[in-house]
């Protein structure tokens, strides 16, 4: 017995996708080919093989990603992942938020910031860089974006440079993308017994 999940945390829930995803042993030339380069060059996800029935896209998509969160430059790869939180907590992606609250832990090895973030909701209590990034990704993935002019100046007086603010968007901007495709392909999931 599953359920859907609404609580944002580090445990990372199973994705149940509504399209069964392409099988790698029945995918085509074109579907293999495009599966080469995976988000993060980790395992291929059940939503990454979802995204395998639409090749022309994924072909696209998987580069983007891993552009936008792990090329060297610019934000670090912890900020980085910290707009991604802040984007998924806006459009309630609980999946999203915990994989980037993980690596996001993982990087800075330390969970201070996400278990405040989950703890507390966005008014928690962050360091004064953390939360002009934070508050910055959250009001872009606002419907319509609510980030004005002192937002940039946040970012700025935290001592963010013109390329990590350029990153922060990005970030941003994807994760608004990536959750809703994500909420409309499938739902987050945890077996009763891991409750």
């Amino acid at each position: 017995m599953s359920r859907v999940v609404h609580k944002f945390t580090r445990t990372v829930p199973h994705w149940r996708p509504r399209v069964v995803p392409v099988k790698l042993a029945d995918a085509t030339e074109a579907q293999r080919d495009a599966l080469k380069v995976t988000p993060s060059n980790t395992k291929v996800s059940d939503y990454v093989l979802t995204l395998a029935h639409d090749v022309e896209s994924l072909k696209i998509r998987s580069p983007l990603f891993n552009a936008i969160l792990y090329d060297p430059g610019g934000m670090s790869r912890a900020e980085r992942e910290l707009g991604a939180i802040a984007a998924s907590m806006v459009n309630r992606c609980v999946y999203c938020a915990a994989v980037h609250a993980d690596r996001h832990a993982k990087l800075e090895k330390d969970t201070g910031v996400t278990d405040a973030l989950f703890t507390d909701g966005p008014d928690a209590a962050l360091g004064p860089r953390d939360r002009a990034i934070f508050d910055f990704a959250r009001k872009l993935a606002e419907a319509p974006p609510a980030a004005g002019p002192e937002d940039m100046a946040a970012l700025r007086d935290a001592g963010l440079t013109e390329a990590e603010i350029l990153d922060l968007i990005l970030s941003s901007a994807l994760f608004g993308w990536a959750n809703r495709l994500m909420h409309v392909l499938g739902d987050p999931v945890r077996d009763e017994v891991d409750a």
